[in-house]
Formats: C-alpha cells, structure tokens, sequence
C-alpha cells in the first residue's frame, strides 16, 4: 500500500520507545526501574473518579458539542481566569481528548508551509514532528544550562525573520523543569508584538512548581490574549492521563477554527472525561497538592543523588517532575549512556538528544516514582558506572 510522503516528516515521543524496550526487558526477567514516562504514579483523586462514574450512571455517554460541553467550557474559563488574572470567556475555550489535539490542531489552523516556527530545544519532541509535517521549518532555539534552562532573548531576536510566524515557548518546562521569569514573559510579549508573532504558550505544568516559583502566563500580558493559544490540561496535575481531557484558550475566532478541525478527527471530547474535569478544577484540591508535595520531596532526593555521581552535574528544576542532568563529564554521548543504564543498571531514562539536538551531554530522568524506587535506581546508577570505568581502565 502507498505511504503518503508526509509521514516521512512526522516524528514520534521516545519515551514510548523506552517503555516498550524496558517492558520487553522485564518480560525476560529483568527488575526495571522506571523512570522514563512523564506520568504520575498517583492515582486520580477520588472527589474526581466518583464524578466520573455519576456521569457516566446519569447518561453521559453521548456525542457533546465539538468545542466542548458548556458547563465544562464554562469552568475552565473561570479557573484560567482566575489563576492567570485575566478576564476569559467560554468562546476563547476548546476541550479536546487529551492536550496533544491543542498542540496539533492550533498549528494547523494558523501555520502555513514555509513559515518558520521558533521552538524551544531541547524541548517536548511533538513541537518539532507537528511543526515538520505542517510542511514549516522548525528554528530551535537552545536552552542554556547556565540560566537554569531558559533561554537567551538576544539570541531569540536573532533567529527571528520575516517568515517566522510563531514562537513556541514552555513553562515549567519539560524536559528540563526550567521555568521563565515573569521579567523573561513581558520581554517576550514585546517582541512578539513587535515582530506580529504568535505565541504558542504550553502551560501543562502549570500548577507543579517549587521553591517559591509561582507559575506566570503571558496571558497576563496586555494585547497577548489576542495572539496567544495557551495548552493545558489535566493529565499532570490531577493524575489524569488515561482520561484523556486537555483544552486550549485562544481567540475566539482561532477557538472556531481549532473545533472545526476537532469535527473533522475526533467529533467530540467524551462527555462523561469532561464532568470529571469540572469536579477536579471546581473541588477539593487538596489530593493535588499532597501530590506536588511529594514531587518536592523526590526532587530534593535525586537531585542530591545525581550531583553525588562522579561526571553528574544536577541543577535542581523548579517546576515540572523531570530533572536533567549534564553526563559531560563522564565521557560518554547522551545515547550510549540511557542504552547502558536500561540494560546494564536497569534504570529506564532517556537520553537529552530525545528533545532535539541540543540535549546532547544531557539524560532526562521523570521522579514520578516512589523514593524507595529513585534512591534504588540512584545505587544502581552508581555500580554501573563504577563498572563502566573499571573497564575503561582496564583496555
């Protein structure tokens, strides 16, 4: 059968890669500590599965509108408007199956081919596989260890032409847990009204941060309503990632186009998903909090560990649950050392190239494991490598 050529341009997310060679690895016996897959180890708090299962015994089990259900448009409007500061209308909000649909329809609706698309690097892979199939070329734009992960607004002037129709910024970041400035947001917002930008702004680890770092959207910026589509979701923060339920704010007219394109894949997000996220947004929040909590905690732990490993060298993340740490000085690419420690250690990471070129000399470990998991795959880490430079120094 013929393959269209597009595909040819579409990338994948190689942490689902890793997971499948982990899992093939305990399926032959292996013990594998997982610390590979962005998600949290925490079940969904109960307020929201027992929402879930009203809706679904009160019949909640059709087709809903293509935007959204309204009740469900109305309380996302109403929590971003409260947690960013800023007035938000139900028109500016799109409910999708999952937040990725956000990601892949809102460039579809406002890129065209040979437009240029700035994107953090390294950064979440499905920027620049979305960005290269809509037949656009991806400008990375690196992210520097030495500011803690953000990046260089002199530098991002720089790779700023007349093509470049959209900038595509994340915080708190994966994979880095690095997190911009407010300082960082208004300068940013300037140069996207100075230059007619659009901002795609993903904010789906908004509510886990750290260390006092509160999250700040360009939201909340004058006049960056109207060039902004914002993603979130609930996948993170509530422990939701099999329910499958993000959403988008943007302009309204955008709004229209992004459901259209939501008629045309998906119909509808289930209904039933979109009653459970009213309840997580609407009640009690306290099973979310005890869960960032616990990620603070883990942080702390790995990132001790990380920096107590010869050729390691953490920063610690003030958002997100990701740390990223420099293996410069280990000698050692980014690829060879995540293969060495799935099947030499048996600790499932991934390496820095996983998010673009610029993730070279880095590995990307999720602590959304238990401590007893982390410290275990910390002591593994250790013997592996000790392993490694006995032989080194024995050829």
């Amino acid at each position: 059968m013929h393959v269209a050529n597009r595909m040819e341009r579409l990338g994948t997310e190689t942490a689902f890669e890793v997971l499948v060679k982990a899992k093939a690895l305990e399926a032959e016996g292996r013990d594998i500590v997982h610390l590979e897959i962005g998600e949290p180890d925490f079940d969904t708090p109960q307020n929201i599965i027992d929402a879930g299962r009203d809706a679904l015994a009160n019949g909640f089990t059709h087709y809903g509108p293509s935007p959204g259900m309204p009740d469900a448009r109305e309380a996302i409007a109403a929590y971003v408007a409260k947690t960013r500061g800023i007035d938000v209308s139900p028109d500016e909000v799109v409910v999708t199956p999952g937040a990725k649909p956000i990601m892949f329809f809102g460039m579809m609706a406002t890129i065209d081919e040979g437009d240029e698309v700035i994107y953090p690097n390294p950064g979440f892979p499905i920027y620049e596989s979305v960005i290269n199939f809509l037949g656009a070329k991806a400008v990375p734009l690196p992210l520097q260890e030495e500011k803690e992960f953000r990046f260089d607004l002199a530098d991002l002037e720089s790779r700023i032409t007349e093509k470049t129709r959209m900038l595509i910024i994340n915080s708190p970041q994966n994979p880095t847990g690095g997190v911009l400035t407010e300082d960082d947001l208004r300068d940013i917002a300037t140069i996207a009204e100075q230059h007619n930008m659009i901002i795609f702004s993903d904010e789906i680890y908004s509510r886990i941060t750290y260390d006092g770092f509160e999250h700040r959207s360009i939201l909340q910026f004058p006049n960056m309503q109207e060039r902004t589509i914002m993603l979130d979701g609930f996948s993170k923060t509530y422990a939701m990632t099999g329910w499958r339920l993000g959403y988008g704010v943007m302009p309204p007219a955008i709004a229209a186009l992004v459901s259209k394109l939501q008629t045309n894949c998906t119909s509808c997000t289930a209904s039933f998903t979109q009653m459970a996220g009213i309840e997580a947004l609407n009640g009690s929040q306290d099973a979310a909090q005890k869960m960032i909590t616990e990620f603070k905690r883990r942080r702390d732990a790995i990132v001790d560990g990380l920096n107590e490993i010869p050729g390691f060298r953490c920063h610690p993340p003030h958002g997100a649950f990701y740390v990223f740490p420099n293996i410069e000085g280990t000698g050692r690419s980014s690829a060879f050392m995540a293969h060495y420690l799935l099947n030499e250690a048996g600790v499932a990471c991934l390496s820095g190239t996983a998010f673009g070129a610029h993730g070279e000399g880095f590995i990307r470990f999720s602590y959304a494991n238990s401590i007893e998991n982390i410290q275990m795959a910390l002591d593994r880490i250790k013997v592996a490598l000790a392993k490694l430079n006995e032989v080194v120094a024995t050829t």
